[in-house]
């Protein structure tokens, strides 16, 4: 199996420079109805798919499973608010690693303090505090990548030389599966510790009714 390991790289960092985040001040302003909430994620995160020319980014059923299991606020009249579309963004991403119950822990308190608060320190705010740390971790993950990329290339050197490209790529794939997998725990652990802060709040507060 013949791999060219630098086209492979240059492979990877491109796709890594094309990575963008639709920024707040893109989204329009007034409300939209589902059609052209679909459409306008659709032309702003088509790159970011494994197969552009078919994969779906946000389909009606998608957005309605969003509200049903109160990931997303109804809509009013059948429109979009913006912040609306900001929440639809975070899903967008979080969906690809974490559970709906997971999201919906995760937003909850998001969505009860920042959505639609009609403060300065808005939902906006929010999003373009958390999205704008990604122009500075883009090169600090390159790097990283990089950093896995040439460890791996150094593994198997005593392997057949008719496998040793499948399986420097092999171990490739296992240090990134790796490195997301440890990801994922610590924010599930995370995620733990804002539910039972939650259920403790909850909790706390009942016991005051209660006594009242």
């Amino acid at each position: 199996m013949t791999i060219n390991i630098e086209d492979l790289l240059n492979s990877i960092q491109g796709s890594l420079d094309r990575i963008e985040y639709i920024r707040a001040e893109d989204i329009p302003d007034i409300d939209l109805y589902m059609d052209q909430v679909t459409t306008f994620m659709e032309s702003h995160l088509r790159n970011t798919t494994r197969d552009p020319a078919s994969d779906k980014i946000l389909t009606k059923t998608m957005i309605n499973n969003y509200a049903k299991n109160d990931l997303l606020p109804p809509p009013l009249k059948k429109k979009y608010s913006k912040d609306h579309v900001l929440l639809l963004i975070f899903i967008y991403y979080y969906k690809g690693i974490l559970s709906i119950s997971d999201i919906q822990e995760l937003l909850e308190p998001i969505k009860s303090r920042f959505f639609q608060n009609g403060e300065v320190y808005d939902l906006s705010r929010v999003y373009e505090e958390v999205f704008g740390l990604e122009r500075e971790q883009k090169d600090v993950l390159k790097a990283d990548v990089e950093e896995k990329f040439r460890i791996a290339q150094n593994t198997f050197e005593d392997a057949p030389a008719e496998d040793q490209g499948f399986l420097k790529i092999f171990s490739f794939i296992c240090m990134l599966s790796f490195d997301v997998y440890v990801k994922r725990l610590l924010i599930e652990k995370m995620i733990d510790g804002i539910t039972d802060r939650r259920g403790a709040d909850k909790r706390k507060k009942g016991k005051g009714q209660e006594e009242e």
